[in-house]
């Protein structure tokens, strides 16, 4: 480290050399850093066990309807799964030959959020047929007079 000298006149040094000071700053910092103890405590968690894919419910060969009830069910092919399970099916699917279509058809009322996430588990899934069925239902709105 540097030293600060003094003037060439002969006069005494006014100002204090800090880098020492500092030097021995730098070096009681870094050995009470390495003399921290490792943080050595766990949190237990009591997380899920996925749930398996119940025997009834089957993936068609040819088609597979996901439905969405007013009271935040989702159903596939008429039988009340969990997300766990919709995730578990949509594999199942891909794991065929031929790609089962699979078509989504909320109810009218079906809450938006829970259709935002459906979605999204389908997109991460990796279905590539799919579509959106029971639409021709709204066309009468779409169509008023006046319009």
């Amino acid at each position: 480290m540097a030293m600060s000298g003094g003037n060439d006149n002969g006069e005494p040094m006014m100002e204090m050399n800090t880098t020492p000071l500092i030097d021995v700053m730098l070096v009681l910092l870094i050995m009470f850093i390495i003399t921290i103890p490792v943080a050595t405590h766990a949190v237990n968690i009591d997380l899920p066990s996925p749930q398996p894919t119940p025997p009834d419910v089957t993936v068609e060969p040819i088609k597979n309807k996901v439905t969405l009830t007013v009271d935040n069910k989702v159903l596939w092919n008429g039988d009340v799964i969990t997300n766990g399970q919709l995730v578990t099916l949509l594999k199942e699917s891909l794991s065929y030959e031929v790609e089962p279509e699979l078509q989504f058809e909320p109810e009218p009322n079906a809450s938006y959020d829970l259709s935002a996430r459906v979605l999204n588990i389908i997109k991460g899934s990796g279905v590539t047929k799919f579509g959106f069925v029971g639409n021709e239902r709204y066309a009468t709105f779409a169509k008023q007079p006046g319009a």
